[in-house]
């Protein structure tokens, strides 16, 4: 498969202190600033690697760019080929871009609902090692996104077809989980009426740094837009916060890994247990 993971997400934010604040105090991630044109972002690190998160100071709360990892210029260019003769245009980087990313090639297309997408090769271990509040270390890593979109077939296409994403399971009638490693998924597609990210998940090392960070999110007075619970289809544990985009961070650890003769089915209901919705679900139409 060409694609490695899910290596960035780039947001369009209104409130970047707001964010920094959240990512700081209740997420015990580490921020840094770089120059983008006129632009100071924030580049949220949670690895060893540069970053995963930056955020573009905006006008609008929208995402920016999702970027996607590929180990070699060769499979970038099996992947450009396709892209292409399914009918969407490639274009390269700037040398601004690839060196904000660590990449040393980088190119970028726009999905159906209007979405950039970048698929990247290199990620220097070029991070400046933010401080992290005591107790906040237990970010790994940026695991998944979950878009929702009401053109949801052709994103399935592109994934599935184009870029080689294989379908782990699904939950009838509209929620698709995708993987491009052994990692359960890595992307989830739903449907909805307006394009949008329903939620990024961050990746802790354990169930304490879980409840780590449950208990800053109530001390901080973080909206749990979800609470706590246990995902039927990966069997991850986690809770989700509402960021001030307005969009969810799922915060959760122990999501499974898959084999190669994994077989597609529909997983029923959403969670075990837990992952009650302050709000109304998006998905709630696919809940048994």
């Amino acid at each position: 498969m060409g694609i490695r993971k899910l290596g960035y997400v780039g947001l369009n934010v209104t409130d970047v202190d707001a964010w920094t604040d959240l990512l700081w105090r209740t997420l015990g991630v580490g921020v840094t600033d770089a120059k983008s044109g006129m632009d100071t972002i924030a580049l949220a690190e949670m690895d060893e690697f540069k970053y995963r998160l930056a955020l573009y100071p905006s006008a609008v709360d929208s995402p920016r760019e999702i970027g996607w990892l590929v180990d070699t210029l060769a499979e970038l260019d099996r992947l450009t080929q396709r892209l292409t003769a399914a009918g969407y245009v490639v274009a390269e980087g700037t040398d601004e871009e690839r060196d904000l990313r660590g990449a040393t090639h980088l190119r970028w297309f726009t999905d159906p609902v209007g979405f950039r997408v970048e698929l990247a090769v290199g990620e220097f271990k070029a991070r400046v090692a933010a401080e992290r509040p005591v107790g906040g270390s237990g970010v790994t890593g940026l695991g998944h996104l979950v878009l929702a979109s009401p053109r949801l077939a052709e994103l399935r296409e592109l994934y599935e077809v184009v870029l080689g994403f294989e379908l782990t399971d699904y939950r009838a009638p509209g929620l698709f989980f995708l993987r491009c490693n052994s990692t359960h998924h890595s992307i989830a597609l739903g449907t909805a009426e307006t394009a949008s990210i329903h939620h990024l998940e961050f990746e802790h090392a354990g169930i304490d740094d879980v409840g780590r960070a449950h208990d800053r999110a109530q001390a901080n007075k973080v909206p749990i837009s979800i609470s706590l619970g246990r995902h039927m289809n990966d069997k991850a544990l986690s809770f989700y916060v509402k960021n001030p985009s307005g969009f969810h961070l799922e915060i959760g650890c122990g999501g499974i890994t898959v084999p190669h003769d994994w077989i597609p089915h529909d997983f029923g209901r959403a969670s075990v247990w837990g992952h009650h919705h302050t709000d109304t679900n998006p998905f709630a139409g696919t809940t048994s």
